[in-house]
């Protein structure tokens, strides 16, 4: 998990402006969403991966927006570990990385200190599928 500042959390009055999140983040022109999630994780949390498991693809507020979410889990071990992470200084990303047990992270939830709906899909899924 990360912890990014996003300013609707912050003008909404939401703790400090601060979002825990899954990895994320935008395709670049004509890469696919699986190389997408194996990028962004390099960036964000500075884990490099090599395969993604699809969850779904979604939609987030379809009333809204158009955007479409796509949602994936993978595997990583400590020799994965990079010395990237923190986000592209490019994309002005200011990203901390958090390592957080997963039985904290579904407290987290409940207490409303993870409000990400992508984040609370995947450990829900990762529960309900008894992969925690």
């Amino acid at each position: 998990l990360s912890k990014q500042f996003r300013m609707p959390v912050f003008v909404a009055n939401v703790g400090n402006g601060f979002s825990i999140e899954v990895v994320g983040g935008a395709l670049d022109k004509n890469e696919s969403p699986e190389n997408c999630a194996i990028r962004e994780t390099e960036e964000e949390v500075g884990y490099k991966i090599n395969k993604v498991k699809k969850v779904t693809t979604t939609f987030l507020s379809p009333g809204l927006v158009k955007e479409r979410v796509h949602l994936f889990i993978g595997i990583y071990k400590n020799e994965d570990k990079t010395k990237n992470g923190g986000g592209v200084e490019a994309e002005n990303e200011e990203i901390e990385t958090l390592e957080i047990s997963f039985e904290n992270a579904l407290k987290m939830i409940e207490k409303e200190e993870i409000i990400d709906a992508r984040t609370i899909m995947l450990l829900q899924y990762l529960k309900i599928n008894k992969l925690l």
